[in-house]
């Protein structure tokens, strides 16, 4: 596909498919890391990483190329940008719903954190290192299901 036939609301509900590799029920807009398409030579996603040493980070830019490649476009530049840094607030309200249901508590500047299961905020955080490292470890006392805090950067 020619550049100029793609347009900039078209790559981002292609980019909207493209899910977190770490987390998949969030896809790369929700989690808030796009944060700009160019389409004014060939098509430029500007993307953040969610911290500079993410392990993830090569993965999702490989993937955005392989999305957009799927779809004919063949000009495509992945342009990364750690200023500002990213930041938990930049996690959409969808994205924040769909952490929950996934059984992953949000992030949240307010304490104490509500467990995503019965929303009980009888809850204690058990570990700061969870299965990633923007993830937590935490308990309900109240269901006492273990559960994943999002931890808020």
């Amino acid at each position: 596909m020619v550049a100029a036939e793609v347009k900039r609301e078209q790559v981002f509900e292609w980019l909207a498919n493209v899910p977190d590799p770490e987390i998949p029920v969030l896809s790369i807009l929700d989690l808030g890391i796009v944060r700009d398409v160019d389409v004014s030579a060939g098509v430029t996603v500007t993307l953040t990483p969610t911290y500079s040493g993410c392990p993830a980070t090569e993965v999702i830019e490989s993937t955005v190329l392989m999305a957009l490649r799927q779809h004919g476009v063949v000009d495509v530049a992945i342009k990364r940008v750690l200023s500002p840094p990213w930041t938990t607030d930049w996690i959409t309200a969808d994205g924040r719903e769909k952490l929950r249901r996934y059984g992953i508590a949000p992030p949240s500047k307010e304490k104490p954190v509500a467990c995503p299961q019965c929303e009980s905020l009888d809850t204690e955080c058990v570990s700061e290192f969870g299965s990633t490292a923007c993830k937590a470890a935490w308990r309900c006392r109240e269901c006492l299901e273990p559960f994943e805090y999002f931890k808020c950067l």
